[in-house]
């Protein structure tokens, strides 16, 4: 008896027409690619804006004013976070050819007298802000940061932060304490935790002033 002849299944070549279809999509999706990426930039827009102009915010982010180069992506922008008014900032593209930068600043919550006498303006995370003597004098109405010995100036800015409804007009810090100035009375503490803890007892003595301990809270006319 003869062996059975194995059956055999006829394997074909891909088509062609298929391979190029295939080999036409990539080649159209890296062309796409890369037009995106060849058309250089010709409109920046600046949102957000306090402080800065919309010139230096552009000058930060890297682009020109010719806007006639690539932009090569988001590590170009970083030179906005160098500068002190610029908190955190968002730089978006859109096709075909427009930059939108979008700028979130810190904005001046008191002014810190420096050890030499310089007032300057402080943002609440203890950034000094640079201004000009003439914004310096706009700046005048917002309490006055200033004291001796070592710097207490986070705990300075969180006291205002706590007290932010009682129109503080200054905070002066030593080694011992802080004393918060208000409008008609003070609050003094060698803590700061007492100090915040008990921050609501100013409320009730709104013309005294009060001394803040962490056993509790003494009232003085």
């Amino acid at each position: 008896m003869s062996a059975p002849v194995p059956s055999v299944s006829t394997v074909r070549p891909p088509s062609r027409r298929r391979w190029w279809w295939i080999g036409g999509g990539v080649v159209l999706a890296g062309a796409l690619a890369a037009s995106w990426f060849a058309l250089p930039i010709r409109t920046v827009e600046v949102t957000g804006k306090q402080h800065l102009n919309a010139e230096r915010v552009r000058e930060l982010a890297g682009l020109t004013p010719d806007f006639g180069w690539l932009y090569y992506g988001a590590w170009r922008a970083r030179g906005l976070l160098a500068d002190p008014w610029v908190l955190s900032a968002a730089v978006t593209r859109r096709f075909p050819d427009t930059v939108t930068v979008q700028v979130n600043e810190r904005r001046p919550v008191a002014r810190w007298q420096k050890a030499n006498g310089t007032v300057v303006g402080l943002a609440l995370d203890s950034t000094v802000l640079p201004t000009t003597p003439e914004e310096n004098a706009g700046l005048a109405a917002l309490p006055l940061i200033q004291g001796w010995g070592p710097s207490r100036l986070g705990d300075a800015l969180k006291v205002l932060g706590a007290l932010g409804g009682y129109n503080v007009e200054s905070v002066a810090y030593t080694p011992t304490g802080l004393r918060v100035k208000l409008p008609a009375g003070s609050v003094w503490s060698g803590d700061l935790k007492s100090l915040l803890k008990y921050a609501g007892s100013i409320g009730m003595y709104p013309k005294q002033n009060i001394n803040i301990y962490p056993w509790g809270v003494s009232v003085q006319e």
